[in-house]
């Protein structure tokens, strides 16, 4: 993938505001997702900004240059001694870019963290399709959650996957998905960003087993389909475990929310999600659908939670 065609054509997402208004806990949600050139000077504070300065990583365009060029050539046996010491020099310099990726770096293939990441900036950017980061226990550390930096960003990038253990904290977004489809983050603890994980135009996305705490909001979804939030342990976000914004056909299934304004908010152009057996306890609203718009409306489904307190009333079991 061209790394200028990705400076020129990703999404950037911004958000513009996320207000809680009165002690009851009603969520009032505006973000804004704006296309904005990444290359430009001059972009604001709270944009989510690709870096200058990218690495290609195996399988991008500068990956293990012209390996397997001379395979056929000459006697056109197509053996391995057909490779030029070159070509090897280029596969082991390829090797040890996806084994030791550095902050800033586009990556894509098989990545293997080896060293904990204490970024300035962003973390890693994936640059290719069918991806999959092995964090190994090992962690990406960002700025601060007002430093407009992302931990991993996945910009129109499809079949990406996380797996921990690890973990991501403080950046704007510890994940940001901007139009990729079939991602998955799994075992990874996401704490002390404004927001865990942030899709916008994003397809098919799974966020599952991991631990997310003490960010803003915990998982936020604009503008997206076919998400799946299972199994999650969300504590302490001070705004919202889960939040979607014009979303539709996901799933928030077998997680616990604890300790947060709102522990579900969808607002009423979410329609068609399920919301079944989580714990959401000890939040201002536990469930909260569109400050109280009756689900018959927009379609939402609550099934069997285990909860106190829902607006409208009578999302919880029992009540």
């Amino acid at each position: 993938m061209n790394h200028g065609k990705i400076k020129e054509h990703i999404l950037v997402a911004v958000v513009a505001s996320v207000l809680l208004v009165s002690a009851s806990g009603f969520l009032i949600i505006g973000q804004t997702i704006t296309p904005v050139d990444a290359t430009k000077p001059g972009n604001s504070d709270n944009s989510l900004t690709l870096p200058q300065n990218t690495v290609a990583g195996p399988g991008g365009s500068n990956a293990a240059g012209d390996i397997g060029n001379d395979i056929g050539s000459g006697s056109g046996s197509g053996s391995a001694s057909d490779f030029t010491a070159l070509d090897m020099q280029g596969a082991a310099t390829a090797a040890a870019a996806s084994s030791n990726p550095a902050c800033g770096q586009a990556v894509s293939g098989l990545v293997n963290l080896t060293a904990n990441l204490n970024c300035s900036g962003d973390g890693l950017i994936v640059d290719g399709p069918n991806t999959v980061i092995n964090m190994n226990g090992f962690s990406i550390t960002g700025p601060g959650q007002d430093s407009s930096k992302v931990g991993i960003m996945v910009p129109n990038v499809d079949n990406v996957v996380v797996n921990g253990p690890g973990s991501i904290s403080n950046f704007q977004a510890g994940v940001l998905l901007t139009g990729a489809n079939g991602f998955t983050i799994d075992s990874v603890i996401l704490s002390n960003n404004q927001i865990g994980t942030f899709m916008t135009g994003a397809e098919n996305a799974q966020v599952q087993q991991n631990i997310i705490q003490s960010n803003s909001i915990g998982v936020a979804s604009h503008s997206s389909t076919g998400a799946a939030i299972d199994s999650n342990l969300m504590t302490g976000n001070q705004l919202a475990g889960v939040t979607f914004v014009n979303t539709g056909q996901s799933t928030i299934d077998m997680n616990n929310i604890v300790g947060s304004q709102n522990g579900v908010f969808l607002d009423g152009q979410s329609s068609q999600n399920t919301i079944s057996a989580n714990n959401v306890l000890e939040n201002v609203v536990d469930l909260n659908n569109a400050n109280g718009l009756p689900t018959n409306i927009n379609a939402n489904q609550y099934v069997d939670n285990n909860c106190e307190t829902s607006n409208p009333s009578g999302l919880c079991i029992g009540r």
